[in-house]
């Protein structure tokens, strides 16, 4: 693998000329965060999905979260070049099990004329540092909610996970139960329909979009600091934010879960709280959320979670269960692809 190899001058050029390329990144997601190149998707793996890797039986799309990132890779991989980066690889044969490594002989194997970046990052960015996007480039506020600028908070593109562009954002909240509606930013930030479905709960799990009326008393919010990426643990705050739901259902005021854009992390916690409170299954729980909003698309850090917080839900009386020809509905899942990751 060493000899398919691009040059950061030759990358270069191609930002330059507006070149169709896909750029993966991949360090870690601090790292990403910090500072990347122009365009790139973090592809940092979860162990269940490097072992795949390794195996070289990964769908690689599966692996990223934005929308727009996705269909780009999809339509461009096989046909336009692929270029990968780390922080500093010169060989990448030097080491075999590196993710860069197992990702470039996967594509490479799959027909893609993939290349890594001679140098990597610290090499590219030292040379070309106006291609690159640092973090306080990336930390842009949440400029007039009403027109929606999303920031990038999250690990996989140049836009939050859970936004393709503004056709996935609702505008209005989707009331799932009586009194609990799922939305997303710009929802939270709109008083008029705060009124109008007679929201006065408001639970955020953003990191950074603020609680826009935070100083009216007519409003309480709780806010978890999650951003939508592989290695964050939204399960740990399941109980607060359904003590939080169910406060506002018990005092028949309506309350919105709202992330940025409404489709993963306020929709994890949404099917959480019908998992335990209206004792549905993943799987109903999942079906009944798409159905009043069929753009939902948690990534699978959360759908594990889910898988894990159902086992807990039931003390292991209904997990699915080691009998070969067992066919209890707890068997059957809705997500081939997480139970693939955990074969």
């Amino acid at each position: 693998m060493s000899g398919y190899y691009s040059s950061p001058d030759r990358l270069r050029h191609q930002l330059v000329t507006g070149e169709t390329l896909i750029i993966l990144d991949c360090r870690s997601v601090a790292d990403f965060s910090v500072s990347h190149i122009q365009g790139a998707i973090n592809v940092t793996l979860p162990s269940l999905m490097l072992r795949r890797l390794k195996k070289g039986n990964l769908n690689i799309s599966c692996i990223i979260q934005n929308n727009e990132a996705k269909e780009k890779f999809n339509k461009s991989w096989k046909t336009h070049s692929v270029v990968l980066y780390d922080d500093c690889s010169t060989d990448t044969n030097a080491n075999p099990t590196s993710v860069i490594h197992l990702l470039l002989k996967k594509l490479r194997n799959d027909g893609s004329a993939a290349s890594f970046l001679l140098g990597g990052f610290s090499t590219f960015e030292e040379r070309f540092p106006e291609h690159c996007v640092r973090q306080e480039d990336n930390n842009e506020a949440i400029l007039g909610l009403c027109n929606l600028k999303i920031a990038d908070d999250s690990a996989y593109g140049t836009s939050d996970s859970e936004d393709s562009g503004n056709a996935h954002i609702s505008p209005f909240p989707v009331e799932v139960i009586p009194h609990l509606f799922l939305g997303n930013a710009k929802n939270s930030a709109d008083s008029t329909q705060l009124k109008t479905y007679g929201i006065k709960y408001i639970l955020n799990v953003t990191p950074n979009v603020p609680n826009m009326f935070e100083n009216d008393s007519t409003f309480r919010y709780l806010q978890i600091p999650i951003s939508d990426n592989l290695s964050q643990n939204l399960s740990g705050f399941f109980p607060k934010a359904i003590a939080f739901i169910d406060e506002a259902r018990e005092n028949k005021q309506g309350v919105l879960v709202h992330c940025l854009a409404g489709i993963s992390r306020s929709v994890t916690v949404t099917v959480a709280y019908l998992m335990q409170k209206e004792e549905m299954t993943l799987n109903q729980a999942y079906d009944f959320v798409k159905k009043c909003k069929p753009n939902i698309s948690p990534n699978f850090n959360f759908l594990g979670q889910l898988v894990d917080f159902e086992r807990d839900l039931t003390h292991g009386e209904n997990s699915p269960c080691d009998k070969p020809d067992c066919s209890c509905e707890r068997t059957k899942s809705n997500f081939p692809e997480l139970e693939a990751l955990q074969t």
